[in-house]
């Protein structure tokens, strides 16, 4: 170890030493708190004796030796080679007191004779050894010695005023002198010096990191090891040995340093340092004596030891790891025993609720019978600031401290609550018995509405339906919330919806449901499934957006993922792609939304937006992200949403290995009960469809379509199930089943502009004779640009380059397919790639051709840029965000470029335009 600012040090103890040579006998004192260097000041200074023909003997006190007399003596008398004689002079003494009465353990005591003839005898062999050589007697950590050999060196202090000896004792910093007796007694002495060993200051710190890690490093480091050590060379060390081996502060190194430095500034110092610990935070030295046990002026005393050891500052750790390293040292037992004391203490001078209730957790104690509510409102905090792993610990203490009865049950039913946000799973457990609790009375009616949610949640429809017949029978101020509760089952379980007009909406509720951010939250999701079940798509989505902005101004609480999963979908239904996913963003943003469950439906959402943009991988990443965050048990009847994502994004990559192991995996035997299985069954026709199974295709999409009227739900943003089922139809060769289940979906009110009226556009045009496939794709194509879809755009293309080839359009047909072609493989739909090329050669031979390529440099590089992202597929609107210019701009540079090209519209653009994108460009989402 380098030792900085203690030359002066050494040079003193030299000095010292010569007149020590020289016949002038010196002891001297080296104090400092612990860890401050004096064992290697001391070390480093015998070396150099021992270098000047010195005879060095030493010893170090260790705490273990304290109770065994003349421990030190013995130290030093074996610590160097020495005269045979003068060995067994000494151990004879040594095994005189050991036989006889024990002399006095405090210099300041009154001494017997046997015991001043011991001591005597000792101090008299080191006094003949000196005789014959200069001598250095260093003890380090003197406060650890024994009485007796505190005895005797006093009585030797006194006595080699004309002694060639050196008497070096290094001990820690004690400023009352009642804890230092030795150094007090010593002190009065003419031949006694003291040297006090101190922290190393910043300038000091730098100049040993330059020398262990380089100036770089050591400018970089300097300010925040100082701080952590606060000069100690002890915690320095280990600090930079850290440094060295993990880059940071690691519990082995500078942990088990502050370990070491606290026991050695004494037992009452670790008793405080455990306590201060214990409290994690700074506290007046009452709490603190009261937490440990101790007189006040002791907690001062130790305080001011730590803080000049460096291990505190301003009452407090100068690091989390040393606070850690102090309670992980403490017993189990002893740590609950401090919690316990600490809230206790805590609550009697009425802290913060929350403070109070982190020592219960931490103790595993809710004996106190006011702890059962403090936890219960700890929990709340701790809900609102969305830290749910620690609201769920204390709703588990708080639960396992109350009787069976209600308190018990309110403390279950929000245990299960708080629980589902980080894994429904870890909650179902608790349902048997909350059914039970509403059923007994020993839950109030209130709590029971959010209980229906989560047995639906896991398909426990036969519950479920009890506790919805249970509430009913109740009187209406007690059963609060039914109506709102049918406007949410109508939309998600319509089974078990109550008869109701479609057309009403849902009442205010009385008073008495839950608390009040609850009942807002079920009237907003009510609110908005009502739009829903009229069918009304604009509306629907203006209020989608309303719940969501509902949702970002409140806590969670048991209704926030079911409304924000239905708002989100919905405006993804709409081909409001972009605000979907900015309010996930927004969502996502927030604390209290960053649980398992809120990232698994954020990540479900976003796959939902990229499978309709026709980002097939972007789409399975996200779906299996959904399904890694939340396993597919933990989704309960959900599952069935991010499922169908992933089976239909494998079956349109092609990938139907995947789509095949993903139908095996078991699901929810009540799936088919909700709006989720709808999604599943509908996945999992199309993936029977890819794979050359069209009737059992077909049968899947005709239970869609009779479980959607049979719910009043036959929606088409919901599931297209006729257009699907038309597609089987083709398959089977009946062309005419196929065009009246598509004329049936156009003469359904609200398909101007949807997904679902393109797709019947595209099943009458490949119906019906050549000649009208054109004028009826091309207004399907505009649909698709129109929402961003830009697989559907290919099919639709492909679709139209076999029209205009079989009209003798061959030019035109050529341009387009190899369009279609182009957006094919940038969806990655292999499928419809395989397809495209196995059309006649005189399409598929289109791949290749490099037409227009010279006509592109009539065109301007902001022309380029534009047209190049209109053949990608994007929206005149995606393009005016992606470049940051207006959407008229946008169309006034396509206008330009159709002239210069001499097309008509952009899907007759040259495909190669598309490898031309401006770098970095990302597939974009419809506008919101």
């Amino acid at each position: 170890m380098r030792l900085l600012e203690r030359g002066d040090h050494l040079v003193r103890l030299g000095l010292l030493l010569d007149d020590s040579i020289r016949g002038e006998g010196r002891t001297v004192l080296l104090n400092g708190p612990a860890g401050s260097g004096k064992t290697e000041l001391l070390r480093n200074f015998a070396e150099a004796a021992t270098k000047s023909d010195v005879l060095v003997l030493d010893a170090i006190c260790s705490p273990t030796e304290r109770r065994i007399p003349f421990s030190v003596l013995s130290q030093l008398f074996r610590s160097a080679p020495l005269p045979p004689g003068l060995v067994a002079r000494a151990g004879q003494l040594i095994d005189r007191a050991l036989t006889t009465t024990a002399p006095a353990t405090s210099p300041y005591e009154e001494l017997t004779f046997e015991a001043v003839q011991v001591i005597h005898g000792l101090s008299q062999v080191i006094l003949d050894l000196a005789a014959e050589t200069p001598l250095l007697i260093g003890i380090d950590d003197i406060g650890n010695a024994d009485g007796p050999s505190r005895c005797c060196l006093h009585y030797l202090a006194r006595r080699i005023g004309s002694a060639r000896i050196l008497l070096a004792l290094a001990g820690e910093d004690h400023p009352e002198p009642e804890n230092s007796p030795l150094r007090t007694e010593l002190l009065r002495l003419p031949n006694v010096a003291e040297l006090h060993v101190g922290l190393l200051g910043q300038d000091a710190v730098t100049g040993l990191l330059t020398d262990e890690l380089g100036a770089s490093a050591a400018q970089r480091l300097a300010p925040a090891l100082h701080a952590a050590s606060g000069g100690n060379p002890l915690l320095l060390h280990a600090l930079i040995e850290d440094h060295r081996v993990a880059g940071g502060v690691r519990a082995e190194g500078y942990g088990r340093a502050v370990l070491r430095c606290a026991h050695r500034a004494g037992p009452e110092a670790v008793r405080i340092a455990r306590a201060l610990a214990v409290l994690g935070e700074p506290a007046p030295p009452a709490p603190l004596g009261g937490l440990a046990d101790t007189a006040p002026g002791t907690v001062e005393r130790a305080l001011r030891t730590l803080t000049a050891a460096g291990l505190l500052d301003g009452g407090d750790f100068r690091h989390p790891a040393a606070r850690a390293a102090v309670l992980d040292d403490l017993p189990s037992a002893e740590r609950a025993a401090h919690s316990r004391r600490a809230a206790e203490l805590l609550h009697r001078h009425g802290a913060d609720p929350v403070a109070v209730a982190r020592h219960l957790t931490d103790a595993g104690d809710a004996g106190p019978p006011w702890a059962r509510d403090l936890l219960l409102e700890a929990a709340e905090h701790a809900l609102l600031d969305g830290r749910v792993p620690w609201a769920v610990e204390c709703l588990e203490l708080a639960h396992r401290g109350c009787e069976e009865g209600p308190k018990r049950a309110v403390a279950r039913a929000r245990l299960a609550d708080a629980e589902w946000q980080l894994n429904p799973l870890a909650a179902a457990h608790h349902l048997e018995a909350l059914v039970m609790d509403l059923r007994s009375g020993r839950l109030a009616p209130r709590h029971g509405v959010p209980l229906i949610r989560q047995l639906l949640w896991f398909g426990r429809v036969a519950e479920a339906t009890g506790v919805i017949e249970h509430l009913r029978t109740l009187p209406a101020h007690e059963a609060t919330g039914l109506r709102d509760l049918d406007a949410w089952l109508a939309v998600v379980h319509p089974p078990l919806a109550a008869h109701r007009p479609r057309s009403a909406a849902p009442r205010e509720p009385e008073d008495g449901l839950g608390g009040p951010h609850d009942d807002a939250r079920l009237r907003s999701l009510a609110a908005l499934c009502d739009l829903i079940s009229r069918g009304r798509r604009e509306e629907t989505a203006e209020g989608a957006e309303r719940t969501l902005n509902d949702l970002s101004l409140g806590r969670p609480d048991p209704w926030a993922v079911e409304a924000a999963m239905l708002a989100l979908q919905e405006l993804v239904q709409a081909g409001r792609y972009r605000a979907a996913e900015r309010w996930c963003d927004d969502l996502a943003q927030a604390a209290t939304r960053r649980t398992p469950v809120w990232r698994a439906v954020f990540a479900a959402v976003r796959a939902d937006t990229a499978l309709r943009r026709g980002e097939l991988t972007k789409a399975m990443e996200g779906a299996r992200a959904a399904l890694a965050h939340l396993p597919p048990g933990a989704w309960g009847l959900a599952v069935g949403f991010p499922l169908a994502l992933l089976i239909t994004a494998a079956t349109r990559a092609g990938d139907y290995d995947e789509g095949a192991r993903l139908l095996a995996h078991p699901v929810p035997f009540a799936l088919n009960t909700g709006r989720h299985g709808l999604r599943y069954l509908h996945a999992r026709g199309h993936y029977y469809l890819a794979t050359h199974h069209p009737h059992a295709a077909l049968a899947d999409f005709m239970s869609c379509g009779e479980l959607m009227r049979g719910w009043g739900l036959d929606l088409p943003d919901l599931v297209p199930w006729r257009t699907s089922a038309a597609q089987a139809w083709l398959r089977l060769g009946n062309k005419d089943r196929a065009r009246r289940l598509a004329s049936d979906q156009l003469a359904r009110p609200g398909t101007d502009g949807t997904a679902a009226r393109a797709s019947s556009l595209r099943i009458l045009a490949t119906s019906g004779p050549a000649t009208r496939w054109p004028q009826l794709l091309t207004e399907a194509l505009d649909i698709f640009e129109d929402h961003g879809n830009r697989l559907e755009q290919a099919h639709t293309l492909a679709d139209l380059s076999r029209a205009y080839y079989a009209i003798g359009e061959k030019r035109r047909a050529r341009m387009v397919f190899r369009r279609a072609w182009h957006l094919a493989r940038l969806c990655r739909a292999r499928p419809l790639t395989e397809e495209l090329l196995s059309v006649p050669s005189g399409l598929s031979g289109a791949v290749a051709e490099p037409e227009g390529r010279a006509e592109l440099s009539r065109l301007t590089e902001s022309e380029r840029r534009v047209a190049s992202l209109a053949v990608m597929g994007y929206t005149n609107r995606e393009i005016a965000g992606k470049l940051f210019i207006t959407a008229s701009t946008v169309e006034q540079h396509l206008t330009r470029v159709y002239r210069k090209l001499n097309v008509k519209r952009r899907q007759e653009l040259p495909v190669h335009l598309g490898t031309e994108a401006p770098g970095g460009a990302e597939h974009g989402g419809n506008a919101a």
